[in-house]
């Protein structure tokens, strides 16, 4: 009997998982995102908190090497990031100081301080941005990465790119900045993370508890809008379990995210932060323009002609950042 129930687990998890990366509105496991904004803060008044904006995010941002069990994106962080995320979930492996970049025991060719640097470029090209990282220890379990972080900070990155608050800030407050969302021990770096109105129910063991899955993702969204307005609010859609790996997962709560979401364009709701593993383009826009309709104009997209010339440059950009993290370690 157990024997059975373990194929129909493999089954349902991986049967499809052979096939092509694939590209629609709410599902995008190619390498580079369909189109770009990378300056949608730029027109959000300056005073309203970003306990009040609804940004979009990636579940385990930048774990995109280690085959279907690992594996939660496939686009570059610099690709996520002018897609228009602005959440990233980061985890990091402590060793001796060092701080690799881990998806559980699954090394993902980078470091925290590739990391850093790529916050920091972004935020130098576009100044109007904010962007909002959660920090947590993967694999280590050291319970002691504050000073390994500071030392990173230091040497990557700078003090002055850090809101150096553990309240929320405003939009004209975070412009520029990165707000470090602290999962772990230590002084203040930011804010904390277990400040947050948060749902992440990740464990999904099979395929046939995705509906439980979607059950605790619609329930928080569903309270985000009459929650408290000076909470952040975050929403994990993202899921995994040992017959159901994170692609299968978001194959079938993605669609179901980008239908209720589309389902609420007139409405204008606050919802918060939402993080998902492996966002389409269209998804990501649509978070982004229930703040647009409050009075708030849209900016410039990346027009049709430009299209094949950015994915060109987003695919050099996604290959040059795994040869140079490669060649370091």
């Amino acid at each position: 009997m157990w024997c059975k129930f373990i194929k129909l687990g493999l089954l349902l998890g991986l049967c499809n998982l052979s096939r092509g990366a694939i590209q629609t509105p709410d599902y995008d496991d190619t390498a580079a995102p369909e189109f770009l904004n990378p300056s949608w803060m730029a027109t959000i008044p300056d005073k309203r908190p970003l306990s009040e904006i609804n940004m979009p995010g990636t579940h385990n941002t930048m774990a995109v090497h280690g085959g279907v069990y690992a594996e939660c994106q496939t686009w570059s962080l610099a690709s996520q990031l002018r897609a228009g995320v602005r959440f990233l979930d980061v985890r990091v492996r402590h060793v001796k100081g060092n701080l690799t970049i881990h998806h559980g025991l699954v090394y993902q060719h980078a470091h925290f301080g590739h990391v850093l640097e790529g916050v920091q470029d972004f935020l130098a090209s576009y100044p109007t941005e904010t962007v909002l990282m959660r920090i947590k220890e993967e694999l280590s379990e050291t319970d002691n990465i504050y000073g390994a972080v500071v030392e990173h900070i230091r040497r990557y990155a700078s003090w002055e790119m850090l809101w150096h608050s553990r309240l929320v800030p405003t939009m004209g407050q975070a412009r520029g900045k990165l707000v470090i969302l602290q999962d772990f021990v230590g002084p203040d770096l930011g804010m904390r993370y277990a400040s947050m109105d948060i749902a992440d129910d990740w464990k999904v063991p099979t395929l046939l508890h995705v509906e439980e899955k979607w059950q605790s993702v619609y329930e928080h969204l569903e309270a985000a809008p009459t929650g408290n307005k000076d909470q952040i609010f975050l929403t994990f859609s993202s899921g995994t379990g040992v017959f159901a790996v994170p692609r299968a997962v978001a194959e079938r709560i993605n669609p179901r995210l980008y239908n209720y979401l589309k389902a609420k364009t007139d409405l204008n709701q606050r919802f918060g932060i939402i993080c998902m593993d492996f966002p389409a383009a269209p998804m990501i826009q649509t978070i982004i323009d229930f703040q647009l309709k409050a009075g708030v104009g849209k900016p410039p997209s990346i027009q049709p002609e430009q299209f094949f010339q950015v994915k060109k440059s987003l695919k050099m950009s996604h290959d040059g950042e795994r040869k140079r993290s490669l060649s370091l370690f």
